[in-house]
């Protein structure tokens, strides 16, 4: 059972548009990822085979196409997950710097495993990210598209109180 849109929204249609501007008119392809965010926002944090089906439709691109951009890319969902969607960094700098600790400790304040959502639906964890690209202050997270670096357990604590 899927739950959530199976259309593109108005919106959703104008933010594709846009992106399809920016490019020569034979390369819609190249908006996919914009797309494929813009869908995935709307429906709650996660794509359905229906919307990535319209999305593909949309663009004039096979859905294997899309299916395959949605498999590589570490920033799309195919499952339900929490309304907050958290990113702990773990490469080198962050590991370095405490990252598996900070991991360790939203794991623990949470009660829940990477790849895991609460059970109030509230956050979701995703698994491991391989870098965030915030190397200079690490350790950090990304928390619905927002960076917060140089974590301390201190930090992180207070980032989670904050989300309703």
């Amino acid at each position: 059972m899927t739950r959530g849109i199976t259309r593109l929204s108005a919106h959703a249609q104008e933010v594709i548009d846009t992106a399809l501007a920016r490019y020569p008119s034979d390369q819609k392809r190249s908006a996919v990822l914009t797309a494929l965010h813009e869908v995935q926002h709307e429906n709650h944090g996660f794509l359905t085979e229906e919307l990535m089906d319209v999305v593909a439709d949309y663009l004039e691109m096979p859905p294997i196409a899309v299916y395959e951009v949605v498999s590589f890319y570490s920033m799309f969902e195919t499952n339900p997950v929490g309304r907050h969607s958290i990113s702990i960094c773990t490469n080198i700098s962050c590991m370095l710097s405490g990252g598996e600790a900070i991991v360790g400790h939203v794991e623990n304040s949470l009660g829940i495993k990477v790849g895991e959502s609460t059970e109030d639906g509230r956050i979701y964890l995703k698994r491991e990210e391989e870098c965030l690209a915030a190397c200079c202050g690490a350790p950090m997270m990304m928390v619905d598209h927002v960076y917060h670096e140089n974590l301390t357990p201190e930090k992180v604590d207070e980032i989670l109180a904050k989300l309703k």
